[in-house]
């Protein structure tokens, strides 16, 4: 089997055009069903976002990146800069697992939600505009867009399994949920962050599943994210393509689902060029229940049912650039 095999391929016009409850959408809401039940990974061309909106937030990316270790501080958590009073939200180096990173939550939060604001992980985001003019413009703008993509994405599959595809607007309010979109920067890596102890291979990231309900990815040309194949165990490469974004289902899809839909284990091998990935981690509000039987499942729960914020807590343990105390 090759790697464009492995992968699937779904084109998401008919989606988008009639919407989840066409039946002329049915086809392809089955094609997604069978890629979260067979690999937990897919790409989607003609899914809504324009090229020239995908442009601007690589350019925003490529600009943060570029400016001085010492500006790029300035926004960072308490945990590498001191003056910080965030604790969650920003940048962290690549001294932490070889990658540099921003994370950026919802544009909508603001100061003045106090209920919201008081909770550790909601943080206004840093103001840019001096660094970036254009950079709340294209954030404002992408975000819409790649939140838009994910609540059809997750009716979409929600559908297949429950006639409650009205849980998509009780679990994802804006800005209640945790949702991020994170830049992230692969220096050229002498180093890798891990061996792989299944079959040695140099990472540049280390394998993993991703904690939310699904991730929808910009990669750029230099490739090197792979996928685990379920049954075999072997690894297959995630083919770039300049038209599509890469999706996988999370970690709090396969509790929500009762281990239906399961993440899936995925890497990024070691970079000898440098390499920009944009991920958008979908995520419910703090406060909704990864519970079964909202989507009619009445197996006895395989995992503790808690609500997103004690979920994503616990999930979080395991990333090193989230050691933060939190």
């Amino acid at each position: 089997m090759t790697d464009k095999d492995f992968i699937p391929k779904i084109d998401l016009s008919s989606l988008i055009i009639n919407g989840v409850t066409s039946p002329q959408s049915f086809d392809t809401i089955k094609e997604i069903k069978k890629a979260c039940e067979d690999v937990g990974f897919f790409t989607v061309i003609n899914h809504g976002i324009p090229n020239t909106s995908i442009e601007k937030i690589h350019s925003n990316c490529k600009n943060f990146f570029s400016l001085p270790l010492k500006k790029k501080l300035t926004f960072a958590p308490n945990k590498w800069n001191k003056k910080s009073d965030t604790f969650y939200r920003g940048y962290f180096p690549s001294t932490v697992n070889g990658k540099e990173g921003l994370d950026i939550g919802d544009p909508l939060l603001t100061t003045s939600m106090k209920e919201l604001t008081q909770k550790e992980k909601f943080e206004v985001n840093h103001d840019m505009s001096l660094i970036d003019s254009e950079w709340q413009l294209n954030i404002n703008d992408y975000y819409d867009r790649v939140f838009s993509l994910g609540i059809i994405l997750f009716k979409a599959l929600i559908g297949c399994i429950s006639n409650n595809i009205e849980l998509a607007d009780i679990a994802f309010q804006r800005p209640k949920t945790f949702s991020t979109l994170r830049f992230n920067y692969y220096p050229k890596q002498d180093k890798p962050v891990e061996i792989s102890s299944q079959d040695g291979v140099a990472l540049g990231c280390e394998t993993h599943v991703d904690s939310g309900i699904m991730t929808i990815l910009y990669q750029d040309k230099k490739g090197g994210l792979q996928v685990q194949n379920r049954n075999n165990l072997q690894w297959y490469d995630v083919p770039h393509d300049p038209d599509s974004l890469v999706i996988n289902s999370g970690l709090a899809l396969q509790f929500l689902t009762n281990d239906y839909l399961k993440a899936t284990n995925h890497r990024v091998l070691i970079n000898k060029e440098e390499r920009i990935s944009i991920p958008f981690f979908f995520e419910p509000s703090y406060d909704f229940d990864l519970n079964p039987k909202y989507l009619g499942i009445t197996d006895k729960p395989i995992h503790e049912i808690n609500n997103y914020e004690i979920f994503l807590t616990q999930s979080l343990r395991k990333f090193t650039e989230y050691d933060r105390n939190i």
